[in-house]
């Protein structure tokens, strides 16, 4: 129920009414603007290691015009942090979601829910590039969610249940299907769409049998479907995280510890396995799968995720579901060129990289032989075999339900990062305005339209507009 005269709607959910703003010129087309909705009750003090639950009622109608606090983390180190944006607003009610509606009166607007990524550590739906409003501008319900980052969010802590942050973006889905419809979305029509660690949650999605049923489209921008650690593995980060804070290795005592210790003591971690990714040391899927980029991701815990995404997939999860994935051309550029290791990498640099990531070598040693440079091989085997090979892979898996790939190959002068990680991103949301850091002072808006119109196509039809994949098809190329 909505009382839109005014120029603060007031939508009621099931926990109470909030209101919102508008946003933009009446004459080119206004749309509507909640934000920072809590989805589920503060995850602090005993229930910091818990489950999601539900959040209070409230009858007084809730202020939803400014952004919700973002997941506690750390920002970017540089030089990354110059590149990519990033929001740190501390504040418990966290677990929220921010809606951008054409019309909350509507019915039956198809919905895209919007899952961040930032190697499961950093991220929030408050960076500007997330902003919805230009899916709402073209007919679409927007959603953007929040879930728990690192530690508290992915740490495997006994006494706690695993993926506590995928319990949370499913949560946040539950809420969507109760909720949406009082903002003009269809929940029997949710499309969820996320990069990098929101590409792999979307994997680990399709795969959990605690989503099914939430989602009825799914996109993958620069994911994968192996991105899940054993338990025994990602027990030895939290291990080490207790070693550093003198605390026992449990819930309970993470629980009392204060957050700024928990995140000093998890940023140790992450350096020391960088540094020395040891498989005797972190346990062999942390140290393959991480790839030095990520200390704590999804678990194989027997519930939330019962079997690897891809593995599940493969056995039939998710089945019918249409999918749209893709990779960008020059992944491990971002990561490597901004910090000198192109530059500086030799051979037997590179080779030793690969090899401690427990990748194999021989597409890197290939390149070599046709003449191209260490870095860039380095760069061209690690985004093969992390993003571009195992989305092809995860597609073939899906013979009976349409599967739609693309690569974008959209250069950016940043840093030589050319079509690096991340650099779609203010090409898929049609905000080149604000992404000059990451994308040049002179972004082709051309891309943008193409890339936009086709997730918006994807969400009201399942088809972004091109042909569904079959095994040896080229992907369609943006850019």
């Amino acid at each position: 129920m909505t009382q839109n005269a005014s120029p603060s709607p007031v939508v009621t959910t099931a926990t109470g009414p909030v209101r919102g703003k508008r946003e933009g010129a009446a004459t080119e087309g206004q749309v509507s603007a909640f934000l920072g909705i809590p989805y589920a009750a503060p995850p602090v003090g005993p229930t910091a290691f818990a489950a999601p639950t539900p959040h209070d009622s409230w009858s007084e109608v809730r202020d939803a015009t400014d952004y919700g606090p973002t997941a506690p983390q750390v920002g970017y180190p540089a030089p990354i942090a110059a590149i990519l944006d990033n929001v740190i607003d501390p504040g418990d009610d966290y677990l929220n979601l921010n809606i951008w509606t054409p019309d909350e009166d509507a019915t039956g607007l198809p919905v895209m829910v919007w899952i961040h990524g930032g190697a499961f550590a950093r991220g929030s739906n408050q960076i500007a590039i997330y902003d919805g409003s230009t899916f709402a501008r073209d007919g679409v319900v927007c959603v953007g969610i929040n879930y728990r980052l690192g530690i508290p969010g992915f740490g495997s802590v006994p006494g706690a249940p695993d993926n506590r942050g995928l319990l949370d973006q499913i949560a946040a889905l539950e809420w969507v299907r109760d909720n949406i419809a009082a903002f003009g979305g269809d929940p029997d029509n949710v499309t969820i769409f996320g990069e990098s660690a929101g590409a792999m949650s979307v994997a680990s999605l399709l795969a959990s049998p605690l989503a099914e049923g939430l989602f009825h489209r799914a996109a993958m921008e620069s994911g994968n479907g192996f991105t899940a650690a054993a338990v025994d593995d990602a027990h030895k980060v939290t291990a080490r995280v207790a070693e550093i804070l003198g605390v026992d290795h449990t819930a309970e005592a993470f629980g009392k510890v204060s957050m700024d210790d928990l995140l000093q003591a998890q940023t140790q971690v992450a350096l020391e396995l960088t540094v020395n990714p040891d498989p005797d040391v972190w346990g062999a899927t942390i140290t393959s799968i991480g790839l030095g980029v990520m200390s704590t991701f999804p678990v194989l815990d027997g519930t939330v995720l019962q079997d690897a995404p891809q593995n599940a997939i493969g056995d039939g999860a998710g089945r019918g579901i249409p999918l749209l994935a893709g990779w960008n051309a020059d992944e491990f550029r971002f990561f490597f060129a901004p910090t000198g290791i192109v530059a500086a990498a030799t051979p037997e640099l590179a080779r030793g990289m690969i090899a401690k990531a427990g990748l194999p070598t021989d597409q890197f040693d290939e390149r070599l032989a046709h003449g191209v440079s260490p870095g860039d091989a380095l760069c061209e085997a690690i985004t093969d075999l992390a993003f571009a090979a195992p989305t092809r892979a995860l597609a073939d898996l899906r013979p009976d339900s349409p599967t739609y790939l693309y690569e974008f190959r959209y250069s950016s002068p940043v840093a030589d990062i050319r079509a690096g990680h991340a650099v779609e991103l203010p090409f898929v949301f049609d905000r080149l305005d604000i992404a000059h850091a990451l994308t040049g002072p002179e972004p082709d808006q051309s891309v943008a339209e193409a890339m936009h119109s086709a997730w918006v196509q994807f969400a009201k039809t399942g088809n972004p507009g091109w042909t569904v994949h079959a095994p040896g098809n080229e992907p369609h190329v943006f850019g």
